[in-house]
């Protein structure tokens, strides 16, 4: 069965108030079968353009990830990021 990821690309406004988001949404997202690949670190533009930070969290299944995001203990905590950040978040199937 194919993996799920959310992806999520963000541009933070509010570097303290953020804070809180990522010390709530880990225990979160990781209890719900979230790996965290990538979060934060450094990127580089190639093409085109996105924002500032870069997020992958991966699930077991397409269908986990979605369950993990429309989660109503996330999407509390969601509340925080999209008051605090700039953020496209992405529900993808692997191969």
């Amino acid at each position: 069965m194919p993996k799920g990821y959310i992806v999520a690309h963000i541009t933070v406004k509010d570097p303290e108030a953020y804070k809180e988001y990522v010390e709530k949404d880990t225990p979160i997202l990781q209890g719900l079968g979230g790996s965290f690949v990538v979060r934060g670190g450094q990127s580089r533009v190639m093409e085109g353009e996105t924002l500032d930070r870069h997020v992958v969290i991966e699930f077991p299944s397409y269908q986990a990830a979605l369950d993990a995001y429309n989660d109503p203990d996330y999407q509390e905590v969601a509340k925080i990021r999209q008051r605090t950040a700039d953020s496209v978040i992405l529900v993808v199937e692997g191969t």
